[in-house]
């Protein structure tokens, strides 16, 4: 290889110095232009995104091929439930649960925002399609139940997933709900995303076919994958994505080719297409640069930390100790050469089906996921992440703001309207809203977003609304637009 470069080199600067010290000139000069030309336009959208973080993983190795900010602390948004699964996958493995135990979903489970699956308190579905719905949908609900079937409490759970991602050595890493939806003390980092999606791949291989679903039947519905890449880029077979508005749009990907194996990390795109767009490049630029050889066994399938059995208002936010994995991976990786251009954002869906009843039966035992491992001895650190606005929900903090761009309840809106959900809290209603807005396109330029509340059993809720159709037909094909994209709609005149 040597020689190689050395006949390369020798070839080519002797016909250099064969030419005139101007034309020398021009060439190094057109050089440079061109390379800074290239690096301003590729650095350009970095510069403008402080959200951005990105790794790549050889799998095989543990060799870090990029990166950049993978240790600055992001929000994970529904890159949670590769945790929650991980979790489901380990009960699956111990004989605590199988595919077919059914998954209970409380008042609780049922009334999360979208994404979710159609399912009322009371009823349940299997472990299985619980999984299904986690990879394909990204359903919130499912999340929430399966917590609970786990954990006795989504709380507790939160705390067993905390535990186990220090046992993994994702040191950086706090759950605190099943899901992903907004809190702000929910942080991660791209490094111990990577981590994650080396460990689901490395200690569930019989499971983690589950990541590579297309789509799969609920009820009367085929629910396709939010995950763009698989069948589209060669040798991705996963993993998970997540958006929230603070945290930018997310992608685990896994992908394996002619003997190579990587984990990419994408955190904070502008929009799904250009997250796909940059984790694109990522694999076709780092793929080959990955090993053939190693055994990749980079991280311990460690236990736990138990986590005591106790009622729900006596659950305190865990003071996270563990230990650091068998493989640490590098600090540093190369400097990126692009990034991702900014497009669209995308919103939330909504799924409905039926359901079979409730199993009486629970599942959870007082050990359920218990075990020992070393301590690390810190919490994160908090701070760098701005406040938190989900695809499905708005903190408390954000509602002012977002009260601003919504009609009030009790202003009257004359002519057709159309609803596309009912939820427990004003807030969520309206980030349900500006979701929708966001990808109903012409149909919704002139729609006027606004919320009703009203009771119901006892409970507030509010209706989701757009007002300000001229007639039938305008309001229909509003509502058929947004059907399209997941949502629920109907049509009705005030």
């Amino acid at each position: 290889m040597t020689m190689k470069s050395n006949t390369v080199s020798q070839s080519v600067i002797p016909s250099l110095a064969k030419r005139p010290y101007g034309a020398i000139s021009e060439v190094v000069g057109r050089i440079f232009l061109a390379g800074l030309i290239v690096v301003l336009t590729l650095s350009a959208p970095a510069l403008a995104n402080s959200k951005y973080a990105g790794i790549v993983v050889d799998a095989k190795t543990g060799k870090v091929l990029y990166g950049e900010d993978a240790d600055q602390l992001r929000y994970p948004a529904s890159l949670t439930k590769m945790m929650t699964l991980y979790l489901t996958f380990e009960a699956l493995e111990a004989g605590r649960i199988n595919k077919s135990t059914p998954v209970p979903f409380s008042k609780k489970a049922s009334a999360e925002p979208p994404s979710k699956l159609g399912v009322r308190a009371g009823r349940s579905i299997t472990v299985e399609q619980a999984i299904l719905s986690l990879v394909t949908r990204s359903a919130n609900n499912s999340a929430t139940a399966l917590a609970e079937l786990l954990g006795g409490s989504e709380q507790r759970f939160a705390r067993m997933m905390t535990n186990k991602a220090r046992a993994l050595g994702m040191t950086r890493t706090t759950y605190r709900n099943a899901h992903g939806l907004p809190n702000s003390e929910q942080r991660t980092t791209a490094r111990d995303q990577a981590r994650l999606g080396i460990a689901l791949r490395q200690h569930f291989p019989q499971y983690y076919d589950y990541f590579s679903t297309r789509s799969f039947r609920f009820g009367k519905q085929t629910i396709g994958n939010h995950n763009r890449l698989l069948g589209n880029v060669r040798g991705v077979d996963g993993i998970k994505t997540g958006y929230t508005r603070a945290s930018g749009f997310n992608l685990v990907t896994s992908a394996q080719l002619g003997g190579r194996s990587i984990v990419a990390v994408v955190m904070g795109g502008t929009s799904g297409g250009s997250r796909d767009a940059q984790m694109r490049k990522l694999v076709a630029k780092y793929m080959p640069a990955a090993s053939r050889r190693g055994g990749g066994n980079l991280i311990a399938q460690a236990p736990a930390e138990p986590v005591a059995v106790v009622a729900e208002a006596d659950v305190r936010p865990a003071t996270t100790a563990v230990a650091s994995a068998a493989a640490a991976l590098p600090n540093k990786g190369p400097v990126p050469d692009f990034r991702y251009d900014s497009e669209s954002a995308g919103g939330v869906e909504m799924a409905y089906a039926s359901t079979k009843r409730a199993s009486d039966n629970p599942v959870l035992a007082p050990n359920t996921l218990d075990a020992q491992s070393a301590r690390l001895g810190r919490e994160p650190e908090s701070g760098g992440v701005d406040s938190q606005i989900t695809n499905s929900v708005a903190t408390a903090e954000t509602a002012p703001a977002m009260a601003e761009a919504h009609t009030e309840a009790n202003i009257e809106l004359q002519g057709w309207v159309i609803q596309i959900g009912a939820t427990p809290d004003k807030t969520q209603a309206m980030t349900l809203l500006d979701n929708a807005k966001e990808k109903g396109g012409k149909a919704l330029r002139n729609a006027t977003p606004f919320t009703v509340a009203f009771s119901s059993g006892g409970a507030q809720l509010y209706r989701a609304r757009f007002g300000g159709f001229d007639d039938q037909d305008k309001a229909v094909n509003a509502c058929k637009a947004l059907k399209k994209k997941g949502f629920a709609c109907w049509a009705s005149q005030q």
